[in-house]
């Protein structure tokens, strides 16, 4: 296998028939391009992929997409129906002078006039300088280059190689053309799954988008006598479950910690708990959920419910005492109370509204009546002189100014009408009538 992969893989044609004994993957790979499922809207007649091919001319891409959507498929397609030449070459096998060599390779044929499609799977474990090494034979026209990834190309690739290729979107295959590949697998092997149809749905959920890893479960069931289908229990005891896809520091973990967030946000406790089972379940650390639960306490809920905070701290204390699994109920409880608190950003809002003013006038000195003054010079000078001792007073507010003399009153932190933060504007609302009162009377 690593020899395959060693350099990069001749000249093919999607019209090769795989021998018999070939996985079902490969004996049920397209041969057109309008026999892929699941990616009508890049290979539809009004998709990108669609109109190049009506043209007759590519143009470099980046097929982006989850495991087993197609991404492999649709170049060799690509390549076939322009006519040119199919040269494949994995990043994670490849090295520079592999790549010299496809591209010397590409430019002796192109000489013959015939020009070179290079598909680079897994583009993305490619360095930037050698991902720098496709830009003149892209340019010059010597490859035409499709490449593929499961990563968010924007991270992960040279914005030099993203400005000379078009990045096309692959959706995870939905219900519907997963069972479409079922059915041709069916048809393929002269009869049916040995599954209920309860079974066969619950299969197809489990691929979780996968084409690849469906029909690789497909082929195991065929390859076994079973005396009756199984049901969805049987099936989830003959074959094995799949671990879900989560890579801990790519994309689809900011994309599923985002999710959480914004479903706390958003007052939707169901949608949290979700976003939270599947980070828990695919092996996400506990104690990185919890502070993220504890910026949401702070960001989205604040003083609005200030017991927020409180349960998450709770929850990190819980866990650090019981540990996993009892200690991921802490988590659970936390993430509801969030989900179901009144929300409030007034908090983070005043935080950056009193951040910029203090950039801005950071050097002014506060009023003396409010410095200590620990000395008799400063005591000579005015620090402390005619400071109101708030407890003194009937209301235990003395409704002093404690702004700098060159800076009026600011208002940086303005509570909503939501949970506690109603009852702080109340308290608010109270003291400005007493500065008023104390203005009139000075007035007077």
């Amino acid at each position: 296998m690593a020899d395959l992969f060693a350099g990069f893989e001749p000249e093919a044609s999607s019209q090769d028939v795989p021998s018999e004994n070939a996985p079902l993957a490969d004996r049920l790979r397209p041969r057109r391009l309008e026999d892929v499922v699941g990616q009508e809207q890049v290979t539809g007649s009004e998709g990108a992929i669609g109109r190049m091919v009506a043209a007759g001319r590519l143009s470099s891409m980046i097929l982006w997409g989850p495991p087993g959507t197609g991404k492999t498929t649709i170049a060799r397609l690509l390549a076939d129906s322009v006519g040119l030449r199919f040269v494949a070459i994995s990043a994670v096998f490849s090295g520079v002078a592999d790549l010299k060599k496809a591209f010397a390779e590409a430019r002796e044929h192109a000489r013959i006039g015939k020009r070179t499609l290079l598909f680079v799977d897994e583009i993305h474990r490619f360095n930037r300088a050698q991902q720098d090494g496709f830009l003149p034979y892209v340019e010059d026209g010597t490859v035409t280059l499709v490449g593929a990834t499961t990563e968010n190309p924007s991270f992960e690739l040279n914005a030099a190689v993203l400005s000379r290729a078009q990045v096309l979107i692959l959706h995870r295959l939905d219900a519907t053309a997963l069972g479409k590949l079922l059915d041709r697998a069916d048809e393929l092997m002269g009869r049916p799954l040995p599954l209920t149809a309860e079974a066969r749905a619950a299969m197809i959920a489990s691929a979780d988008g996968d084409g690849r890893f469906l029909l690789n479960q497909a082929e195991t069931l065929y390859s076994v006598d079973l005396p009756e289908p199984l049901d969805p229990a049987g099936l989830s005891a003959f074959l094995q479950r799949r671990v879900a896809v989560y890579d801990k520091d790519r994309e689809g973990h900011y994309n599923l910690i985002s999710a959480l967030h914004k479903a706390v946000r958003g007052s939707d406790p169901q949608a949290s708990l979700y976003y939270l089972a599947r980070m828990l379940t695919a092996g996400e650390e506990p104690l990185f959920l919890l502070r993220r639960l504890i910026r949401m306490a702070i960001e989205d809920i604040g003083l609005a419910d200030p017991q927020a905070l409180v349960q998450c701290i709770a929850a990190k204390d819980t866990y650090d005492f019981l540990g996993s699994p009892e200690g991921e109920l802490a988590l659970v409880q936390a993430c509801l109370y969030l989900a179901t608190a009144p929300k409030s950003n007034a908090s983070y809002k005043a935080m950056g509204a009193a951040w910029r003013s203090a950039k801005e006038t950071g050097s002014l000195m506060p009023p003396q009546n409010i410095l200590n003054a620990p000395t008799k010079l400063m005591k000579d000078i005015g620090y402390g002189k005619g400071y109101a001792y708030d407890h003194d007073t009937e209301e235990g507010f003395s409704g002093s100014n404690y702004w700098p003399e060159e800076m009026s009153p600011q208002t940086f932190y303005t509570p909503t009408e939501r949970g506690f933060e109603k009852r702080i504007q109340e308290r608010l609302d109270y003291w400005d009538s007493l500065r008023r009162r104390a203005d009139d009377r000075d007035a007077r």
